[in-house]
């Protein structure tokens, strides 16, 4: 296995200087945010490793060509949501997990936009269900954009920094350094995740116990009675529904 690594990484590091292994970079940053199983993370963790924590001039380009290709990868997926509608995407959704992602990306939209546009992609799912919510529930394209374009240079700055510091770590075995690179990157997604759900449980925590302090702040005034609006499990967890979406967008 590892020579297979070895391999692949000795002819990727004679074709840093040619554009399609770029323009590859740029495209798979940009499908993941509608292919779930596009690697973009680990093709610009990759590209960093080899390029090595010397060469300033390919990581700055790296950082650009990787922010640049999320950035219209998202901005595809928010045009897709726009044309189709949230009936649309519901249909489009054929697994019961991007349905839930969807809701749970568009009820965030109504209360943290800024947080869903900038950090969805931190979540598992998140990404293409932010993009696809935000146009079809018509949030304004050119504020998503604004707000995208901050959100993917800092998931570019931060893959890059990841493969920086792999390379830094073992700079004469290019393997090595993916592989403390990617551990690297799993572990801080893990930390991530962990966080979310520990904040999501504490907020219902919350929400249930009125007696807790700043358990009101989880309430907020309907037509007549109460709704409860803290923080959901996030994807894949305890969101709004599709159907209610689709009512509350009609009105």
């Amino acid at each position: 296995m590892f020579d297979v690594l070895h391999d692949i990484t000795a002819v990727l590091q004679s074709h840093l200087d040619e554009p399609w292994l770029w323009l590859l970079v740029f495209a798979v940053a940009g499908l993941d945010a509608l292919l779930p199983f596009m690697p973009s993370e680990t093709t610009v963790i990759t590209m960093a490793v080899l390029l090595g924590h010397g060469d300033i001039g390919g990581l700055v380009l790296l950082t650009v060509v990787g922010a640049v290709g999320a950035w219209a990868g998202d901005c595809g997926g928010h045009w897709l949501g726009r044309t189709f509608g949230p009936r649309g995407i519901a249909r489009m959704l054929r697994h019961e997990r991007g349905r839930r992602n969807f809701a749970w990306a568009s009820d965030k939209l109504h209360r943290h936009a800024v947080v869903l546009i900038i950090a969805g992609r931190y979540v598992p799912g998140g990404r293409v269900a932010s993009a696809l919510a935000t146009g079809s529930l018509r949030y304004p394209f050119g504020r998503f954009a604004l707000l995208d374009i901050v959100g993917t240079t800092v998931w570019s700055v931060y893959s890059v920094l990841i493969g920086v510091l792999g390379a830094a770590s073992f700079a004469g075995d290019p393997v090595a350094g993916l592989l403390v690179a990617f551990t690297l990157g799993l572990v801080l997604m893990a930390s991530i995740e962990i966080g979310r759900r520990i904040a999501s449980r504490h907020a219902r925590r919350h929400q249930r116990d009125p007696d807790l302090p700043g358990a009101s702040d989880g309430v907020r005034r309907t037509h007549g009675g109460t709704e409860e609006g803290g923080a959901d499990g996030g994807p894949g967890g305890d969101g709004a529904h599709v159907s209610e979406l689709d009512s509350r967008t009609s009105r």
